[in-house]
């Protein structure tokens, strides 16, 4: 394996602790797909598309993530119960590929900063791999979040400000301390866990996909795993995918529909308020490639498709009601696109917004 800067093309080892070029581009990964497909109903029968971790490695990290339930919504809708995951959110996906990584290489101690539940699931799978880890948060992160990531034994930095100051403290934190930076939106290998979302879905519609992806955007780690799937897969028709916003913080709609920015204000979901996303620009490209479109939902909106969701049986955090409140929004404006076959997922559970 090794990591490719995405502006000059400069090389790094597989045990570089460099989370960036020095040129100030961000990396990728490059690996010989050298792995086998586990018979196994988790993220790892998909062994064949994933880096190429020995199986005693897998199986001393791994609690059995993904294979999550793809169940009906609505007619022509469909929910994939991402919540069903170990930590309780998609990050599970990305966390389990970081922390197998960091295992391999011999990383000791590790810092992420994160809006709750990628530092949930990293902090989760540290833990299992006996990786000392220091949390960056907002101290605006909901009470339940943080208490699920102490659990884990991570020590925890409550940082005044938005999301961005976490950011600034954790990059600084690494330097002093020469700790791991195990970002879920610097590191490459977070992607290549969540590309496995929608090699489920594909399995679990009998090898097809669905006509339109509805896919929450905050850091973009859904969206880009979904990108970095349809690539691999070759695949001839490209779903519409459909990437959705709280109005209140949404830079890339803003970038994207060409709109002029509006002040960030406070949302509900919190797990996509990122005003600055480090990956913008490759967020748009993505989207200009695939020909997606952007949607932003109101506060009320995502209150009501909650409000919603809960009295279908499904207790989510108000993140993942940004998905529901976006498709109806889609199928509002875009009627025609009503009776075309639809997945979107429920990210987080409920249990952390109360």
């Amino acid at each position: 394996m090794r990591f490719i800067c995405t502006q000059c093309d400069r090389e790094y080892p597989e045990d570089t602790s460099a989370y960036q070029c020095e040129c100030g581009g961000l990396l990728s990964c490059a690996y010989e797909h050298e792995g086998t497909d586990r018979n196994e109903w988790s993220l790892w029968r998909y062994g064949s598309v994933l880096p190429p971790f020995s199986d005693s490695l897998i199986s001393s990290v791994s609690m059995g993530e993904g294979a999550t339930p793809l169940f009906s919504l609505e007619e022509n809708l469909l929910a994939k119960g991402e919540y069903y995951m170990p930590t309780l959110s998609f990050k599970d996906r990305g966390a389990v590929m970081l922390a197998s990584h960091m295992k391999a290489i011999g990383v000791r101690e590790c810092a992420i900063d994160s809006s709750g539940n990628a530092a949930t699931a990293v902090a989760a799978y540290c833990a299992r791999s006996s990786i000392s880890c220091e949390v960056f948060v907002p101290a605006a992160t909901g009470r339940k979040k943080v208490e699920q990531i102490a659990m884990y034994g991570a020590q925890i930095h409550l940082i005044e400000g938005s999301r961005e100051a976490s950011g600034k403290a954790v990059r600084e934190f690494v330097q002093e301390s020469g700790a791991y930076y195990a970002s879920h939106i610097y590191n490459p290998l977070f992607f290549e866990g969540t590309k496995t979302y929608l090699y489920e879905i594909r399995e679990q519609l009998g090898g097809s996909l669905p006509d339109i992806l509805i896919v929450p955007v905050g850091n973009g780690t859904l969206l880009t795993g979904v990108y970095l799937a349809l690539r691999e897969m070759h695949v001839q028709k490209v779903p519409l995918i459909v990437a959705v916003q709280a109005s209140a913080c949404a830079p890339l709609s803003s970038a994207y529909n060409g709109t002029s920015s509006s002040s960030v204000s406070p949302t509900l979901a919190e797990g996509i308020a990122i005003a600055e996303p480090a990956r913008l620009n490759a967020l748009v490209n993505i989207l200009q490639e695939l020909k997606g479109l952007c949607l932003e939902v109101s506060e009320q909106e995502i209150e009501s498709a909650h409000t919603d969701l809960a009295a279908r049986g499904m207790s989510v955090e108000f993140t993942s009601a940004v998905n529901y409140a976006g498709y109806r929004k889609l199928v509002r404006e875009y009627p025609e696109l009503g009776g075309k076959k639809s997945v979107l997922p429920l990210c987080g559970a409920g249990l952390k917004s109360l």
